[in-house]
């Protein structure tokens, strides 16, 4: 196991930005920008021993200060949708960035992805980074100093694990997660309706026309929302389902049945091409399905990659969206003193 490090650039008012590349035993690499504690990169094994790079990215520094679809990001204060941009703790309204028409999304206009972390290197059995941040109180238009780790491990058994820990000095609302773009045939390998996916759940929250649940919950069974067995992802990706139209493709929560067991599986997705597979665990009570439908060829990634439509799929562990806004579902509350804690593991295996 090993971390190396280099430099990355400079952020604009002259902060240095570095890269590191976490490498286990089998080969496997992960490269973590303290730039927003962007995956860059993921190398995994295929099927022939293989490597190739397994999530969405750019080169260069420059291009995440451009970029607009969170590739591979770390998301906070709050992931996902806050609906028209507001909420109440302890009858006390708080409104925070507009960055979506009138609603928030990942933390507004300078969310955690945007900004720099502070890294250290722990040196264990499996080599881990650490990043942290102090996110000020007002930030964004959230309550409370809130003191961020993030820390991403690369095992011996081919596995990316999260872990996520906050405190914060008044009540406010916290939901962290990853945003990265996964394409088990490779980055630049086109797009990913043959894989096979599955969600271990039998349920996802119904949205409205701005991808926002509306606190409903609907059953998977006779949906093109059914992922309880590996289904591949094209399959109804185009359907006439309202929900499907709404989000033009899978933009849509689901509620796990493992609820917050780590060593349950909540997803997994299959390339059987390549033969990568990839098992989600997590501590978090749901996850967020993005198959990429509003890429366009427009965003040019890692090595001159055109990352077109539906080039990849997102599968982002959190808090119901907008559920500071919904009273049926697990608070993203984080009180004063308490501490938050969940992780959230990657693991990559072949067939």
């Amino acid at each position: 196991m090993s971390i190396s490090k280099k430099n990355f650039g400079k952020t604009t008012d002259g902060i240095e930005i570095n890269l590191f590349t976490l490498e286990n035993s089998n080969g496997m690499k992960a490269t973590i920008t303290n730039h927003g504690g962007i995956v860059v990169s993921l190398t995994a094994a295929d099927k022939n021993g293989n490597f190739d790079d397994v999530v969405l990215g750019y080169d260069t520094i420059e291009d995440y200060f451009k970029g607009n679809n969170f590739f591979g990001a770390l998301i906070g204060r709050c992931g996902n949708r806050i609906e028209n941009s507001t909420f109440k703790i302890n009858d006390t309204e708080y409104n925070v960035t507009k960055n979506e028409g009138e609603n928030h999304l990942h933390g507004g206009l300078k969310g955690f992805d945007k900004v720099v972390w502070t890294a250290k290197i722990i040196e264990a059995d499996d080599d881990t980074l650490q990043l942290s941040y102090l996110s000020k109180d007002g930030e964004e238009g959230y309550p409370g100093n809130l003191n961020v780790i993030v820390t991403y491990t690369l095992t011996s058994d081919n596995a990316l694990s999260i872990k996520y820990s906050a405190i914060s000095d008044k009540d406010t609302i916290v939901n962290l997660t990853n945003h990265s773009y996964f394409n088990l045939s490779g980055h630049s390998s086109g797009d990913i309706l043959t894989h096979k996916l599955m969600i271990n759940s039998d349920k996802f929250t119904i949205n409205n026309k701005n991808s926002i649940p509306t606190g409903q919950l609907q059953e998977v069974d006779s949906t093109p929302m059914n992922f309880k067995t590996l289904t591949t992802v094209g399959k109804n990706i185009d359907s006439d389902y309202e929900q499907i139209q709404f989000g033009a493709g899978y933009d849509h929560n689901w509620m796990l049945n493992s609820n917050g067991n780590l060593n349950e599986k909540a997803a997994q997705l299959v390339d059987e091409v390549s033969g990568r597979v990839m098992d989600v665990y997590t501590t978090k009570p749901a996850v967020q399905l993005y198959s990429s439908n509003f890429l366009d060829g427009s965003d040019i990634g890692k090595g001159g990659a055109k990352y077109e439509r539906r080039t990849a799929i997102c599968l982002e562990t959190q808090y119901v969206p907008n559920a500071i806004n919904l009273k049926d579902f697990n608070s993203p509350i984080l009180k004063a003193g308490d501490e938050y804690n969940h992780t959230t593991i990657y693991k990559f295996s072949v067939i």
